[in-house]
């Protein structure tokens, strides 16, 4: 323990209040049986609600993460080189910025956005294969595919942004002619991997070669906690041990308004740990108990073990449980997915909860091309969403990002040699699965919709995947 600069974690930085305190930390914890491979840190925190930056695009405003830390997460990424805008008006590569560096970022103020001071929270490297965006005025940017500026569209990602895309920065909205020198004139991959450096800031963002260029949001509290913001990230999971006393106390102050609180907008609230801890559960008790609305995301059948307190909830007030489910195809299932909860135990669990009067749905997600795309595999998923009493959500075809994509590839070489191939074509210039793909899929579901397979609401309502937000401006 002595190795973690858990004093960090007790600061303010940039205005904002502390994370975690330091009182009453205990020594690791190290996972055995299902949980072997993980440690588990325990930390006191010092909020547990809380709020969405103001200028995010998501649907909500309140999140609940009784757990830090996940497997899954992504990593946003430019080339050391890049420009980063100081706020003293220079400009300094990436590479070389510093935790403390204070530089430009934006905020939202209705529809436009404004530039402020902000400093740096985080910073780091890590190797991935390169892409430059090449835009009208001369400018070129190297980044990772999944690297997202903010454009006329909004955030896109490095790997679907178009020719003629206008990014936004210094002056690059200000022109809207053709010949704006922020348009994107081409996007190549560079077949190299190379260093990348990424920075995490109070704004959510940086301005990057000129370009208003988003930061990653959840790697860096184990940077605070003295921890590795890579391997550490997946492998050590923060655990809030006094979540559930300070959801009461919060929910109690009386400026709280009760509004909505999402929760598995981070990392599934209900993960293995969930079954040692108990702090989904005790969270879920003192929403409950003060009628204040929630939704949950999760893979977990083990948000049944819940039911009673959900159930509860949903007597009261505004409650939404969705899963993610790819295929029932149980041959692909234990392929590609044995270690997840068998996707015909995520259907039984939405059954129940929709039984019990609740909200409830999911995603066909991720979709395999090949293994889980046919029109009879998705239609055989979308009726069992809909007999259970669910509500199909969206479809999500297979997203290869780096790191992923070779541990995927990978296997899919030794599973399968003639679907290895098509997958390096399918997805040699892109992580994402081509457009007219992701759009013939979707229109498959619609089929089934039509035919009454899928797509009609539950007769308890139409659920929402999360909540919807009412702050001004969205």
């Amino acid at each position: 323990m002595s190795e973690f600069r858990w004093r960090l974690a007790d600061e303010e930085r940039d205005g904002q209040p502390a994370l975690f305190g330091v009182d009453g930390l205990t020594g690791p914890q190290r996972g055995t049986g299902r949980l072997s491979g993980l440690e588990f840190l325990h930390v006191a925190a010092k909020r547990i609600l809380n709020e969405v930056p103001a200028q995010s695009r998501m649907p909500f405003r309140w999140t609940i993460n009784v757990y830090r830390g996940c497997s899954h997460a992504c990593a946003y990424c430019l080339a050391g080189d890049t420009r980063v805008l100081l706020a003293n008006g220079r400009s300094k590569q990436i590479a070389r910025l510093r935790v403390g560096d204070r530089v430009y970022g934006t905020v939202k103020e209705g529809r436009t956005r404004k530039y402020v001071p902000t400093a740096v929270l985080a910073h780091w490297q890590t190797t991935k294969p390169a892409f430059r965006v090449d835009l009208s005025g001369g400018t070129n940017i190297v980044a990772s595919s999944d690297h997202r500026f903010l454009t006329a569209r909004g955030w896109r990602q490095v790997d679907v942004l178009a020719p003629g895309d206008r990014l936004a920065g210094m002056g690059g909205f200000d022109d809207p002619e053709a010949n704006s020198p922020l348009r994107v004139d081409a996007v190549h991959s560079l077949d190299v991997l190379l260093p990348m450096y990424d920075i995490t800031t109070g704004t959510g963002d940086f301005i990057a070669n000129g370009v208003v260029s988003h930061n990653c949001f959840a790697r860096p509290t184990h940077e605070y906690l003295g921890l590795d913001i890579g391997d550490d990230f997946e492998r050590k999971i923060v655990v809030k041990i006094n979540a559930v006393e300070r959801v009461r106390a919060e929910l109690a102050d009386p400026n709280w308004t009760r509004e909505g609180v999402a929760m598995g907008t981070n990392t599934d609230p209900y993960q293995r740990c969930e079954g040692k801890y108990k702090l989904t559960r005790g969270v879920v008790e003192a929403l409950t108990e003060r009628g204040n609305p929630f939704s949950i995301l999760t893979k977990s059948a083990l948000v049944l073990r819940d039911l009673d307190l959900i159930s509860a909830a949903a007597r009261r007030t505004e409650v939404t449980v969705n899963f993610s489910i790819g295929t029932l195809d149980e041959r692909v299932w234990r392929a590609t997915e044995p270690g997840t909860p068998h996707p015909r135990r995520r259907v039984e669990a939405m059954r129940q909860l929709a039984a019990a009067g609740i909200n409830t749905g999911a995603l066909i997600a991720p979709v395999l091309p090949g293994l889980s795309d046919s029109p009879e595999q998705l239609a055989e998923v979308a009726e069992a969403i809909r007999a259970a009493g669910g509500r199909v959500m969206g479809t999500v075809p297979l997203h290869l990002r780096p790191g992923v994509r070779e541990h995927f590839l990978g296997w899919l070489a030794r599973f399968d040699p003639d679907l290895h191939a098509d997958y390096l074509r399918r997805y040699a210039k892109s992580s994402y699965a081509p457009a007219q793909y992701a759009e013939r899929i979707r229109g498959l579901v619609q089929v089934a919709a039509e035919n009454g397979a899928a797509g009609r609401a539950p007769a308890n309502g139409s659920p929402e995947l999360l909540f919807r937000s009412d702050r001004p401006g969205r």
